[in-house]
């Protein structure tokens, strides 16, 4: 019996597209690896031709995967705008929406925004998953997710619509007692002769942090690394090192935990965070949902 793609192995295939892994992919999919791998390698021999190149750190599309990534996405957008649809005849038929953030957006903004988006439409579930600004702005122009929420503004030649949706300031986190507690503004450069409290391998903010050290010629000393803002700010009390933070999470923590706040004088401190998609017109109905209500909690400066 001919094997028969399903949506379960699109959606797979376009996750260990998207990630360059089969191990992330499945990670994505809620699947384990080997049930992934077994999903792949069916397609595959149906085909009669290699989907994926698999290479020593992941794996590339072959000209074959290129084609059905681009014959999936189109099948997700066509399924995404069928619920859309026909939500209005059928409260049980959900939609999906694909949501991706920066870490400051993900971490700040968007769990707020998203309760009360997701109590007034109960029949739309969201996806969403941080990613730094550039592989966001790629996803979005190829159709990989629905929305973006990024740092800073978005290449003109992307060709995407945008929209503001906040202004977030970073600021150096101290404990209380330190040196540097003293000073109400510092360059980051001269706080980079201090051990650092950082975010995990692979968050948007701390590759941001990580790519400004460079920029100074020098290198960021992260003693350990954290998920959280909140864990982040405890260790920081406890004198393990300094941290950059939006202030906004800052001055929460600094209400119960003894650090302080010193501003950091460089430019790339200030950030605007901007919405993005490929197209308004083109999003399935739950998406265009989703867009309209962020615009409107447009936040004011931290």
């Amino acid at each position: 019996m001919a094997y028969r793609f399903d949506l379960i192995d699109l959606r797979l295939f376009l996750h260990v597209a998207e990630a360059a892994s089969i191990t992330h992919g499945a990670r994505r999919s809620n699947m384990s690896l080997a049930s992934a791998s077994e999903r792949i390698r069916a397609m595959e021999e149906a085909l009669g031709t290699p989907l994926l190149e698999r290479k020593r750190r992941g794996v590339e599309l072959s000209p074959a995967g290129s084609v059905l990534v681009q014959h999936a996405q189109l099948v997700m957008l066509q399924l995404e705008q069928m619920r859309g649809e026909l939500s209005g005849y059928a409260k049980g038929l959900r939609g999906h929406v694909r949501l991706l953030s920066n870490t400051v957006g993900m971490l700040e903004y968007l769990p707020a925004a998203l309760v009360a988006f997701l109590s007034e439409h109960p029949n739309i579930d969201v996806d969403l998953e941080e990613r730094p600004s550039q592989e966001i702005v790629q996803a979005i122009a190829v159709g990989r997710a629905d929305i973006g929420i990024i740092a800073g503004a978005v290449d003109p030649a992307a060709e995407l619509e945008t929209f503001p949706f906040a202004e977030n300031l970073l600021v150096l986190v101290v404990p209380r007692g330190h040196a540097l507690s003293r000073l109400r503004k510092i360059s980051f450069s001269l706080a980079l002769q201090h051990d650092f409290v950082g975010l995990g391998t692979g968050s948007a903010l701390q590759e941001y942090v990580n790519q400004q050290a460079k920029r100074a010629s020098r290198r960021l000393k992260v003693r350990v690394r954290l998920s959280s803002f909140d864990l982040i700010c405890q260790m920081v009390a406890g004198g393990i090192g300094l941290a950059v933070l939006p202030e906004a999470a800052a001055r929460r923590w600094q209400q119960s935990l003894p650090i302080r706040i010193v501003a950091l004088t460089d430019a790339w401190a200030v950030r605007h965070l901007t919405g993005c998609v490929r197209s308004l017109k083109s999003l399935p109905p739950h998406a265009q949902r989703l867009v309209e209500f962020l615009r409107r909690q447009v936040l004011p400066s931290t």
